[in-house]
C-alpha cells in the first residue's frame, strides 16, 4: 500500500516537474526577432511599407529590399523593435529586434581574466569580432 502511494506521488510529481518545465520554456522563449550577430535575416511583409523604423540603429540595421521585404542586419548586442507603416501611417508590423550571440560551433575560453572566442567548423579558430562583440568581451573581462 505503502509502494502504490508512494509511486502515485511520485508520478505526480514528474507531471507538475514536466509542467513547470514547458511553462519555463515558453516564458523564456524570445519574442519578436532574433538575429545572431554576424548575420542578417529576411522579413517579409504581408503588405507593401512606405516606412520602416528602427528604433536603436547600434543594434539591428534595416534595409529595405522592396516594398514588402526587408533585410535586418545584427550590429550590437541588445533589443530595439522594428516598425512598418504603409503609405497611409497604418503599422504593418510592430515587433521587438533581439541581437544574441552565435553559439553553434563557437567555443569561449577564459583564462583568468582574458576571454577569447573560437570558431569551430571543423577546426577551431579565432572568430571575426564586430565592434559590439570586442566592446562586451572588454566589459566582461574587466568584471573579472
Amino acid at each position: 500500500m505503502v509502494l502504490g502511494s508512494t509511486l502515485k506521488a511520485l508520478s505526480m510529481a514528474a507531471l507538475l516537474c514536466a509542467g513547470t518545465t514547458c511553462l519555463f520554456s515558453r516564458a523564456n522563449a524570445e519574442p519578436g526577432i532574433t538575429v545572431q550577430m554576424n548575420e542578417a535575416k529576411i522579413v517579409k511583409l504581408a503588405r507593401q511599407a512606405d516606412t520602416v523604423v528602427i528604433g536603436n540603429p547600434a543594434i539591428a540595421d534595416a534595409s529595405v529590399q522592396d516594398a514588402s521585404t526587408i533585410v535586418l542586419t545584427a550590429k550590437g548586442f541588445g533589443v530595439t523593435n522594428l516598425v512598418a507603416l504603409d503609405k497611409d501611417g497604418n503599422p504593418i508590423l510592430d515587433e521587438l529586434v533581439t541581437v544574441t550571440r552565435q553559439t553553434a560551433s563557437s567555443v569561449r575560453v577564459y583564462r583568468r581574466a582574458d576571454l577569447q572566442t573560437l570558431s569551430c567548423t571543423p577546426y577551431c579558430e579565432s572568430s571575426y569580432k564586430s565592434n559590439a562583440e570586442r566592446t562586451s568581451e572588454q566589459e566582461l573581462n574587466a568584471k573579472q
